[in-house]
């Protein structure tokens, strides 16, 4: 078993936003279990965090998955009884410059499912292990906005994270009462694989409201979708 005062989740961990937040959250002293569709990409994260005197294991974990999903809780389930902070940051964006009216449906099944319903799935199954004062944070996007107009850029993507955010609101609600804080993120523009290289922010700019959301926000803060550490339309 895990013999740590602090464990997070991460889904995604093996490049980009989610590798950041890992690496800031093992500085801050969590144990960290990196969920990766591909265990062998999350070496460089673990590697990272172990050469900074950290603690980490890769667990294989494929969100848009179900069986996957269940592996990976069991996984954790025989390492841990409880996990601090879930960070839902899987995500694909493959639709860029495509049209609504001609997307094929399975690039937009496999987008939402792994986008916005394996956040929901991560949450279900997981629940058991998600303890009064818990934090669940889920990566979405600005695109995912309809507040001024709707995003038609990546339309898969974006309809995805529209969703991420209404699924976002409704655990926040139906966990409350349990003591488990469930927020959404936009992190930007985020120079990453997905971002590009011309995107105007850093990853670690890009990972600074997810793990603060994760160690330092307020109780109160809760069913909300920010950005820079504030509250946002969506």
């Amino acid at each position: 078993m895990i013999d740590a005062d602090k464990i997070a989740l991460v889904t995604g961990a093996n490049r980009g936003i989610g590798q950041e937040i890992a690496r800031q959250l093992a500085a801050r002293g969590f144990y960290l279990l990196l969920g990766a569709r591909r265990p062998e990409s999350a070496q460089a994260t673990l590697s990272a965090i172990e050469a900074s005197s950290g603690q980490a294991q890769i667990i294989p974990l494929d969100v848009s998955d179900q069986q996957s999903i269940e592996r990976a809780f069991k996984m954790v389930q025989n390492l841990t009884d409880r996990i601090d902070v879930l960070i839902n940051n899987a995500g694909m964006l493959q639709d860029e410059g495509q049209s609504i009216l001609s997307i094929g449906s399975e690039l937009l099944e496999q987008t939402l499912r792994t986008n916005a319903y394996g956040s929901l799935w991560m949450v279900q199954r997981f629940k058991p292990l998600l303890k009064a004062g818990s934090r669940v944070i889920n990566i979405s996007s600005g695109g995912g906005a309809i507040c001024e107009g709707v995003s038609t850029w990546a339309p898969a993507y974006c309809i995805s994270k529209t969703t991420l955010n209404a699924i976002t609101l409704q655990l926040a609600e139906a966990l409350a009462g349990q003591g488990i804080l469930v927020n959404a993120v936009c992190p930007g523009w985020v120079r990453t694989d997905m971002g590009g290289a011309s995107a105007s922010r850093s990853v670690a700019e890009g990972a600074d409201t997810p793990v603060w959301l994760a160690t330092e926000a307020g109780t109160q803060i809760n069913g909300q979708f920010l950005r820079d550490r504030k509250r946002i339309a969506w």
